[in-house]
């Protein structure tokens, strides 16, 4: 699997993206970056065809997006919003869904099987008929998380999957979907706003800044200049036991101030 995005534009009443152009391959896994309004959850959602991009194109495996049927697209990709409410029902049927794609009438032998080792691999054993708005907020997006790998995507994208987590809960998550993608070579883009979890987890980034591709590569590109242009805060990166990490030193005032709106 391969993803390219090649001059890609989307607007509300503003322009949110612009000339927005990257290619990402199998087993990749991205963190999206960026202030509030950068545009990280709109090029989300554009690339889960959950808004219809303005300008330019989004190929999967040289395959216009636009051109997929909505049960062939969810063969290949699948997201995880911001902020899933908890619904009334119970965790085996809530990640069941995530095998919809495939299911003709009634679900199959082999999307049970699916389902209870996606299951089982997020240890949910335990949950199966527990109701979803029974549990913990970490519980709750470790189900959300199993119903999208129920789907057998190629590419998965996570709009900030750890926000509303406690740190057990965050390292937890990410480390699952880290380790399940890498096993899987599954493609993971992922928004997230905490620096340091993403340099602790990704292998490559994509810093947006004023609705363009500010920075994009892996480990190289990262330097605390990047950091002060993109947040407008001044940081120190530091490098310790093959992880790395920044401490910020002081607010920079002027271009980059953080406008107070998330993009939509």
């Amino acid at each position: 699997m391969k993803v390219e995005v090649r001059d890609l534009y989307f607007k509300y009443d503003r322009d949110i993206l612009k000339e927005i152009t990257f290619a990402l391959d199998k087993g990749s896994f991205t963190a999206l970056m960026g202030m509030n309004g950068s545009g990280k959850s709109t090029l989300l959602k554009n690339m889960a065809a959950l808004l219809s991009y303005h300008k330019g194109c989004i190929l999967l495996n040289g395959k216009e997006m636009k051109e997929y049927g909505k049960r062939e697209l969810a063969q290949n990709l699948s997201y995880i919003a911001q902020n899933n409410a908890p619904a009334r029902i119970k965790v085996y049927d809530a990640v069941l869904i995530g095998r919809k794609p495939y299911i003709q009438y009634f679900p199959t032998e082999k999307d049970h099987r699916i389902v209870r080792e996606v299951m089982e691999y997020l240890n949910l054993q335990s949950f199966s008929l527990k109701y979803l708005d029974e549990l913990s907020g970490g519980e709750v997006q470790k189900v959300f998380v199993a119903r999208a790998l129920a789907q057998e995507p190629e590419v998965l994208l996570l709009d900030e999957p750890t926000s509303a987590l406690d740190l057990k809960n965050q390292l937890e998550v990410m480390e699952i979907v880290r380790k399940y993608c890498q096993e899987k070579e599954i493609m993971t883009i992922i928004s997230i706003h905490d620096i340091n979890l993403a340099l602790r987890y990704a292998t490559n980034y994509i810093f947006l800044k004023d609705q363009r591709i500010h920075a994009h590569g892996g480990i190289e590109i990262l330097n605390s200049q990047l950091f002060a242009e993109v947040y407008a805060v001044e940081v120190d990166l530091y490098h310790l036991n093959g992880h790395s990490f920044i401490i910020p030193k002081k607010e920079v005032t002027g271009e980059g101030a953080d406008n107070g709106k998330e993009s939509r």
